[in-house]
């Protein structure tokens, strides 16, 4: 079987790679997949697939922005064309597509562009998949464990503060969240597709921490508590402060690591690469 990873060089995609990377895999490079991200691109996806078509083949679209502030439009051009127009060339040529989403798909009742953008390829999803095509969406929840996290998700700032050593302002804390080690989710990722999961599937372990919990985890274990000042930012009325979203289908084949231990030796990991490369200096 051969594997396809749009996005390689990101961190889902990487994951990914590193996964599947005892089968036959196939990296394309930026600049061979940045023109599928227009309106109708289609053909462009047609072409190049015809020319490295292998049987039995998948294909991750695992390139993505997360950052809401990039704009609808480009939102749109990399969360939604580009996984469409890959959708719509490979179910003409037989091959399997998997694409990524946001468990905020279904938990969140004001979405902002970045979900609205995964809103509308998840809806796509269903209808090709209700017609008879292979090809599934996977809604994430949070991940970490590759590389410093994102500046402006809550563990980049997290990691900031603790960095900077200043004061961390959040709200009170009540959100749920849940927290997965890529290395955890793309094994759940494999249970999936060996399983033939197809249309929407959730990706969750059933186990979310409120952020309060994991502030207070985090700073604790860097003896840094007095820097966190719980409910100085007001809370959205939109977030996540009761639901549990329980594991389902073949998800319930993977073990998960923890999450509050977890995220706190990966931001140790993060905190102490930090440091080195300011001593190298």
């Amino acid at each position: 079987m051969t594997f396809y990873v749009i996005g390689g060089r990101g961190r889902l995609g990487a994951a990914i790679a590193s996964e599947f990377c005892a089968e036959d895999m196939v990296l394309p490079l930026r600049n061979e997949y940045v023109s599928w991200s227009e309106a109708g691109a289609a053909d462009h996806v047609v072409r190049y697939l015809e020319k490295n078509k292998t049987p039995d083949a998948t294909i991750f679209v695992a390139s993505g922005i997360l950052d809401p502030n990039q704009g609808d439009e480009e939102l749109r051009k990399v969360n939604y064309y580009l996984p469409k127009n890959i959708i719509d060339a490979a179910c003409t040529l037989g091959m399997k597509v998997v694409t990524f989403g946001t468990v905020m798909e279904s938990l969140s009742s004001a979405p902002n562009l970045y979900v609205q953008s995964k809103l509308a390829i998840a809806e796509h999803v269903r209808k090709k998949a209700a017609a008879g095509a292979s090809v599934t969406h996977i809604q994430l929840h949070t991940l970490y464990g590759r590389g410093n996290p994102s500046p402006f998700m809550f563990l980049g700032q997290v990691l900031s503060s603790l960095r900077s050593k200043q004061m961390f302002k959040m709200t009170s804390g009540q959100q749920l969240r849940e927290y997965h080690h890529f290395d955890d989710d793309v094994k759940a990722i494999r249970a999936i597709i060996q399983a033939g999961e197809h249309s929407v599937v959730n990706l969750s372990h059933g186990e979310p921490v409120s952020l309060r919990h994991l502030a207070e985890s985090i700073f604790d274990a860097f003896d840094l508590r007095d820097l966190l000042e719980i409910g100085a930012l007001a809370s959205s009325e939109y977030e996540n402060f009761d639901r549990i979203m329980l594991p389902d289908g073949a998800v319930q084949t993977v073990s998960f690591r923890n999450s509050v231990s977890g995220v706190v030796t990966y931001l140790r990991d993060c905190f102490s690469r930090s440091e080195l490369h300011a001593d190298e200096h």
